[in-house]
């Protein structure tokens, strides 16, 4: 008789070489041009700001999950480090960049029950919680492409903790807000190229997209909900622009400006906190679209990427229980 074994496990039984340590290190990957886009705009205040963001997530997880079996070593906390100090301000204190790792980790990761649990993008978590905590400081703005900004750190970034922030230099109104308050438009290429005042992930909308087209390529990405996302904003700005030209952006400042082309690539497509069937990405997809053109245009706030993904966040399971497969040899979906 052979010595050979059966063994009847669960699901998946083919597997791929997709590990997620490695999809996490492949966004890595298309993430550092856009940091190092970032340091080349805002020079050594956008670097703190990214290091700080990544050691204090990195640190937060790896101290959370001593008692458990640690997730440090598939890197998908580095890519929550790096998306956080992407959406942060340059020149936030540093203070408030650690902060607001440990409570995106700490809360909106393991709360829930950690890698695979989390109901909500991380580093959105710990963005929104700053925004709320410190509204002041998440909207002061350091000026982008500064004669010294290799040589120097803002005294802003220094801040003793708990103390109010000196700024030294702001550059004013980000695109969005100009837009919004003042009705003055960015030029297209400006906002491409990334050469505009805003967060450290404002930067190159170029970078962003090739990053998530490289994502894309090696199957590491689910290019729906990013296409949902921007041909949804795109679309409804359209329409509205031709209705009226005079109170509302054109469709291709709605889509370069701000956060959008980070959010939509980058951080909607989190595995975790995105539904899971294609039409459940589509729909997730464009109920992120119309929030950002919903709150940017008639809200009170410029922008709108983070609350609209986070609310999609929310809405994710529900969109799955919604639209189900239909299960195979049944009539109707779920089985029934």
């Amino acid at each position: 008789m052979s010595g050979k074994t059966l063994d009847i496990d669960t699901s998946p039984h083919i597997a791929s070489g997709a590990s997620v340590d490695a999809i996490m290190r492949n966004v890595v990957y298309a993430l550092l041009p856009v940091c190092a886009f970032s340091v080349y705009v805002f020079g050594l205040t956008a670097l703190v700001t990214l290091v700080a963001a990544t050691v204090a997530c990195v640190a937060t997880e790896h101290l959370l999950s001593r008692a458990r079996r640690s997730t440090v070593g598939d890197w998908s906390v580095v890519v929550t480090g790096l998306l956080y100090g992407l959406t942060l301000p340059p020149g936030l204190p540093v203070w408030m960049t650690v902060l607001g790792g440990i409570v995106g980790v700490g809360v909106g990761k393991f709360l829930f029950g950690g890698l695979g649990y989390n109901a909500f993008n991380p580093a959105l978590v710990g963005r929104a919680f700053l925004q709320a905590a410190f509204p002041v400081s998440m909207t002061t703005w350091y000026p982008p492409l500064g004669a010294e900004r290799f040589t120097a750190l803002p005294s802003s970034s220094l801040t003793f903790p708990f103390a109010t922030p000196t700024y030294d230099a702001f550059s004013g109104a980000t695109p969005l807000a100009a837009m919004k308050f003042d009705g003055n438009a960015t030029a297209t290429v400006d906002l491409l190229l990334g050469l505009t005042g805003g967060s450290v992930g404002e930067t190159s909308s170029l970078l962003i997209v090739l990053g998530g087209l490289y994502l894309i390529a090696r199957n590491m990405m689910n290019w729906r909900i990013p296409a949902a996302i921007l041909s949804t904003v795109y679309v409804l700005s359209a329409v509205l622009h031709w209705l009226a030209p005079e109170s509302y952006p054109g469709p291709l400042f709605m889509l370069f400006a701000g956060s959008l082309m980070l959010g939509a690539v980058f951080m909607a497509t989190d595995m975790v906190a995105s539904p899971m069937t294609s039409a459940g990405c589509w729909l997730y997809g464009v109920l992120i679209g119309a929030l950002v053109v919903v709150i940017r245009l008639w809200g009170g706030l410029p922008e709108g990427v983070m609350y609209a993904i986070l609310f999609a966040n929310a809405v994710s399971p529900h969109i799955d229980g919604l639209i189900q497969p239909r299960v195979y040899g049944t009539a109707g979906r779920g089985g029934t």
